[in-house]
C-alpha cells in the first residue's frame, strides 16, 4: 500500500490563486507572508497600467503598472502565473487567437519576471474542450477554473482545476474545519481563489485575515504554489516502482516522500 506523501511527509497542501495583478496584492501579500502561505498570482501583461498613473477616488480595480508588478511579485516566494493578455474570455475565440492569447502573455511575463511560466487562470473562468485543445501549443501545463468543489482532492484534469472555493463562499470557514480535522490515507488540498480588490470593495479583509490565521503557519501543511504543487504531483507519478515494491527509482530532480505500508520513506 502506497500513497503518496507531500514535502518532509505531510498529507495536507494549501495554494491560494488570485487574479489581475490589482494594487491590494500587496495587502493580501503582506498577510500571507505573514503566516507562511503562498499564492499563485495571474496576470494580464497586456493590462497593466500606465507609470505614474493616479486613479480616481474610489475605483476599485486598480491595475499595477508593469514596474510597480515587477517591484511587488518579483524575487518572491509567490508564482506568477498568465492570466491571458487582454483578460480575453478564450471560448469566444478561435484557434490562432487563443494561442497569441496566451503565447504572448506567457512572454511579456517571462520577460518582466525572469522566471518560465508554465501555468494559467482562466479569464472570466471561461473554458471548453476546444479552449484546452488548443492550449497545449502554448506550453501551459495547468490551468485553474472557477468552479468550486467544496472538496479537498488533487487535481484529476490540470487543465481544468476546480479550487475548493472562493473567499467569499459562506462555506469558507467550515471547509476550513473540514481540512484541518480530515485524516486518512489520501493527501488532500486547500485551493482557495479570488481577486483581492473583492476585500476592499466588500469592506472584509478579515475574511483573509481570518482564514491565514487559522490554516497558515502549522507544521503537518505545505504550503506551495500551483506550479509547485504540478511539479511535485508530476515527479511522484514519475516514481518507478519494482514489481514487489522493494525497490524505487526516481528520475526527478527532487526528492519525493510517499508511505508505504504505514512507513514513510522519502526518495
Amino acid at each position: 500500500m502506497i500513497f503518496m506523501r507531500f514535502p518532509e511527509g505531510r498529507s495536507r497542501a494549501v495554494v491560494l490563486s488570485y487574479d489581475d495583478g490589482v494594487e491590494q496584492d500587496a495587502q493580501l501579500m503582506e498577510i500571507l507572508d505573514r503566516h507562511g502561505i503562498k499564492c499563485t498570482f495571474n496576470i494580464n501583461s497586456g493590462m497593466f497600467a500606465p507609470e505614474n498613473k493616479v486613479w480616481e477616488k474610489g475605483y476599485l480595480w486598480r491595475r499595477l503598472s508593469q514596474r510597480a508588478a515587477r517591484d511587488l511579485y518579483r524575487g518572491t516566494v509567490h508564482e506568477v502565473a498568465a492570466h491571458g493578455l487582454t483578460h480575453a474570455s478564450l471560448t469566444e475565440m478561435d484557434a490562432p487567437s487563443i494561442a497569441w492569447e496566451i503565447l504572448m502573455d506567457r512572454a511579456n511575463l517571462e520577460r518582466t519576471f525572469g522566471r518560465i511560466v508554465r501555468g494559467m487562470a482562466y479569464a472570466d473562468g471561461a473554458v471548453n474542450d476546444e479552449v484546452v485543445k488548443n492550449l497545449g501549443s502554448t506550453g501551459i501545463v495547468y490551468a485553474r477554473t472557477a468552479v468550486s468543489s467544496h472538496g479537498f482532492d488533487l487535481p484529476s484534469d490540470w487543465m481544468r482545476i476546480q479550487p475548493t472555493c472562493h473567499h467569499g463562499d459562506p462555506e469558507l470557514m467550515p471547509l476550513v474545519e473540514r481540512f484541518l480535522e480530515q485524516k486518512g490515507r489520501w493527501s488532500r488540498l486547500f485551493y482557495l481563489w479570488g481577486h483581492s480588490y473583492e476585500f476592499e470593495r466588500d469592506g472584509n479583509w478579515q475574511v483573509m485575515e481570518a482564514f491565514a490565521s487559522r490554516i497558515g503557519g502549522r507544521d503537518d501543511i505545505w504550503y506551495a504554489t500551483n506550479l509547485e504543487i504540478y511539479e511535485y504531483i508530476q515527479a511522484y507519478r514519475n516514481l518507478v516502482f519494482s514489481a514487489d515494491g522493494e525497490q524505487v527509482r526516481n528520475p526527478a530532480r527532487q526528492k519525493v516522500w510517499f508511505e508505504q505500508d504505514g512507513v514513510l520513506k522519502c526518495v
